[in-house]
């Protein structure tokens, strides 16, 4: 997704739609006058003077654009940094309600994603008996590449057996609960979700803002669940982007799906219109995973075995068999004593796609550490991030490492999936194609 211009984009968004619904309005202020907060339909005159964001004149800041064939936040060139949030729907809510939410967040989604506030008005443009419709903490900087993804979990479409928004027949049929794996323990608090949203930008500020401000709008109408905060990616998706590391030390995500691979993707992430539903066609599907790692006791692995269980060099991310980073793993290869130079247990062998029938996936993962859990130990990990043309997929390759070496070192402890709807046109909302 190539970067747009911030000028040129700057009243876009403004023209799109009138504004919040009733609904979000509320969300913003509770008990706030209606003159007080009114973006209304005179807003998209006012686009080119509104007050927003003061944003910063830097032609590397990377703005991307919300509208198109594809949600942004995908193939989208990997930020620095995460915010994910998953809400579950109030009890209550109708399908007025759900549709009202989503336009809300596309509008509001559509203006941070340029850099600005998320109405017109925003931060301090209203009145100041009011209070303001964006929390502010974002004004003076720029867009940081932000992108904003919007997912529909299985519980959205039919919860205890009930239909609450009439969609219950077209949820997708692979969209159910990823079955257990070997070594989970998860954790129900920070598992699953009617709707989520992953937020990325190069800014952790201005991911943080975004999922703040959606939170907000969706007051009375959806709440929180449970959220994670992610640095340092561990993927990339450009040839430009050097391949990370993760908190392990070693490079991440050297064979991943790149943006410019146009028959992977096809094949790999996006839903075909040939596939099932066709609302999904051009969409994703999204598999979150919390794994903790046990920093403490890896480090004290000699390296040697740490280069064995992974199966690749630590220090250029060469697999073992030999070459440099970017070399195809040679799997028939041995070492000096007759021994296979990759383990047959190693985390490069059992996820590649040569031993699980072409398998590939889409992965945007992030490091995480959440300070220190009760025995002074580190709580961190990666939020593994992944996005696939079926669950199928990635059910198939967690399932092919349950003898990764590399699961004594780790636990899964949050799950999450979700469908991910084609990106929205201009005048919509993203589900618009389930929904309308």
């Amino acid at each position: 997704m190539v970067p747009t211009s911030p000028a040129a984009d700057a009243g876009l968004v403004e023209t799109e739609r009138t504004g919040l619904s009733r609904r979000g309005l509320l969300g913003l202020a509770i008990g706030a006058g209606a003159a007080g907060l009114a973006v209304g339909a005179g807003a998209g005159a006012a686009a080119g003077v509104a007050v927003g964001r003061v944003r910063e004149q830097d032609a590397a800041a990377s703005v991307y654009d919300f509208f198109g064939a594809h949600q942004a936040g995908i193939t989208t060139p990997v930020q620095d940094h995460l915010h994910f949030a998953s809400f579950d729907m109030m009890a209550r809510t109708d399908r007025d309600d759900l549709i009202t939410l989503l336009q809300d967040w596309s509008y509001a989604a559509a203006r941070m994603s340029q850099g600005l506030d998320v109405s017109a008005t925003g931060a301090v443009g209203g009145s100041p008996e009011a209070p303001p419709d964006d929390t502010g903490e974002a004004l003076g900087l720029a867009a940081s590449g932000l992108s904003i993804t919007f997912g529909f979990g299985p519980t959205l479409f039919e919860n205890d057996g009930g239909d609450r928004y009439g969609i219950a027949a077209r949820r997708p049929p692979g969209l159910e609960d990823l079955p257990a794996f070997l070594g989970d323990d998860l954790d129900p608090a920070a598992s699953g979700g009617d709707l989520c949203i992953q937020a990325c930008a190069d800014d952790p500020q201005v991911a943080v803002h975004a999922i703040r401000n959606l939170s907000r709008i969706a007051f009375g109408r959806a709440r929180l669940r449970w959220s994670q905060l992610g640095f340092g990616r561990t993927s990339r998706t450009t040839t430009a982007q050097s391949t990370p590391r993760n908190l392990f030390g070693f490079k991440d995500g050297t064979a991943n799906i790149l943006a410019t691979d146009d028959a992977a993707l096809a094949d790999h992430v996006w839903v075909a219109a040939s596939d099932e539903p066709a609302w999904m066609a051009g969409g994703s599907y999204l598999v979150a995973r919390k794994i903790a790692m046990l920093i403490e006791t890896w480090d004290r692995v000699r390296l040697s075995e740490q280069q064995s269980i992974i199966g690749r060099d630590k220090a250029q991310g060469a697999p073992l068999s030999g070459g440099d980073e970017f070399t195809e793993p040679d799997f028939e290869a041995t070492d000096a004593a007759g021994a296979a130079a990759i383990s047959e247990v190693s985390h490069v062998r059992l996820a590649h796609p040569e031993f699980n029938d072409g398998t590939r996936i889409l992965r945007r993962g992030y490091n995480f550490v959440d300070g220190n859990n009760d025995l002074g130990r580190l709580d961190a990990g990666l939020f593994f991030l992944s996005y696939q043309r079926s669950p199928e997929q990635f059910v198939q390759l967690q399932r092919a490492l349950s003898t990764d070496v590399m699961n004594e070192y780790i636990r899964h402890v949050g799950s999450g999936l979700w469908a991910v709807p084609p990106g929205a046109e201009p005048g919509s909302y993203v589900g618009a194609g389930l929904l309308a």
